[in-house]
Parts: C-alpha cells; structure tokens; sequence
C-alpha cells in the first residue's frame, strides 16, 4: 500500500455547488413546502465578522472530508421549524428554544447529507456527523482548514439561508503499528 494515493479526483466548486443548490431546493421543496430562490454561488475564505442568528454545523468525512454550514436568522429559523413540526411558528411563541435547534440540526443534516450523497459519485463514500446547532448573537465561526468553502445564498421570503460547505482532501489511512493493540470498539 506504500505509495498508492488513496484521494479521489477533486470536485470542481461549481459541481458542488450544484449539489447544494439541487440538495437544498429539493429539501425545502419536499419538507417544508418551501420555495427557494438560489443566488450566484461563491467561493470565499474564513470570515472573522460577527454573526447573529442560528448556525447548523455536520461534518463529513473520508476520502475527502470537511464540514456543511447552514446559516440564518433566528427569524427565519423559527419559520423552518415551523414548517417542518407542521406548528405554530416559535417567534410567535417566544422565539427559539430547543425544538427550533432540533428543527435546524434535523434540516442540516438533510441537506448536507443530501450534498453528500451528490458528491460520493465523484469523491467516495463519505460519512456524516453528529450535526451541532448555535444560537446567539456576536458569535463567529472558523474553519482551521485550509480552503474555500463553496456557498450558496437562499432567498426564503424576505430572509435568506445560506448554505457552505468546505471539502479537502482526507489524511491517508494510519499504517498498522506493529507491537501495538489493535483500537478496541466501544461496546454499546
């Protein structure tokens, strides 16, 4: 196995994009009943401004791995896990609680495991985290990766979700180490 390189060919960004657009239209179209405008996808570093609002993050890994990012209002999110719990929405009721974060994980994890499915085509089979939900306000988000991440901005109404996501090439598998025990799974 020395030698041989275990990355997939690379995915052009406007491929990507293409996934996450057809991902999350599709996704707002059949959960939510929910028309989606897409923008022009770019591609764009870190950003260090401070953000207001709800962010899902997931993870993917293998060949090639990186993160998935949604991104919206806490208005916006409201009306999303409104649509999606078939309720009221919660800025009526008070705003965001933990159903409208479980909403917005259940979402993230729909449309970025939807990009991933379009992808694995291309780049290998791929597997998805756990994803993590943010609400506040003045917070930023990083990537340590090096990179650009492709997004893709929504027009939902008058507010907007903006969906990224970020891929690299995955580190190559660890050689066995001999003399050492093998990794024991965790019973569950």
């Amino acid at each position: 196995m020395t030698g041989e390189n275990h990355t997939s060919p690379a995915i052009s960004s406007e491929v990507l994009a293409g996934a996450i657009q057809a991902a999350t239209e599709e996704v707002l179209a059949t959960m939510l009943a929910l028309e989606a405008k897409a923008g022009q996808w770019t591609l764009e570093r870190n950003t260090s401004g401070l953000s207001d609002g709800v962010v899902g993050l997931i993870g993917l890994a293998g060949r090639w791995a990186g993160t998935g990012m949604l991104s919206c209002s806490a208005t916006l999110a409201c009306k999303l896990s409104a649509l999606l719990l078939m309720a009221e929405p919660e800025a009526e009721k008070g705003g965001v609680d933990g159903e409208v974060l479980d909403a917005m994980a259940e979402i993230t994890n729909m449309i970025i495991g939807n990009v991933k499915n379009i992808v694995e085509e291309q780049l290998g089979p791929m597997g998805l985290s756990i994803p993590t939900v943010i609400y506040g306000r003045n917070f930023t988000t990083r990537s340590v990766s090096e990179g650009d991440w492709t997004v893709v901005r929504f027009g939902c109404g008058d507010e907007d979700l903006e969906v990224r996501v970020r891929l690299v090439p995955g580190r190559e598998p660890h050689p066995v180490r001999h003399g050492f025990p093998p990794p024991q799974a965790v019973p569950v």
